[in-house]
């Protein structure tokens, strides 16, 4: 069974893919209705999924779940890990590949700065912003 983390990824994950409702959650994430009910609560909670009402003709009102800006967000962090896991856990078996509709090529996620220029491990310079009013930055390089 899939830890809480783990379900939370899942939802995050097929609800980016488009899925809304309870049911689709708990089939194609395959967890249990109990793990879904909470892991919804609590991404709803967190402001990453918004709880919205229906009703299909004759039945009770029900809610679908959609993602938020703030959900819909951490897609460029679902799809690194995605290519990680079809890198390192599934290269010869990975199920779904991320395509751009517009032109069919396949999407990838890199680090670039705000110029535009691919960076890496290596290329990264930390700074440190101290809270304090009038505190200057440190800036700390990686260490070769």
């Amino acid at each position: 069974m899939p830890d809480a983390t783990t379900s939370a990824f899942l939802i995050l994950r097929e609800a980016l893919y488009g899925s809304t409702r309870f049911e689709q959650f708990v089939e194609l994430a395959s967890i249990s209705e109990p793990v879904a009910a909470a892991r919804l609560r609590e991404l709803t909670t967190e402001g990453l999924l918004e709880k919205v009402p229906y009703r299909e003709p004759g039945q009770r009102t029900r809610h679908e779940y959609r993602l938020t800006e703030k959900g819909a967000d951490l897609l460029p962090a679902l799809a690194a890990m995605m290519a990680w896991g079809d890198r390192w856990l599934f290269p010869d078996r990975a199920r779904v590949h991320l395509t751009h509709e517009g032109c069919g090529g396949e999407v990838g996620v890199a680090l670039t700065c705000d110029v535009g220029h691919e960076v890496d491990a290596n290329d990264l310079q930390l700074e440190v912003r101290k809270r304090a009013k009038g505190g200057q930055a440190a800036t700390i390089s990686p260490q070769p």
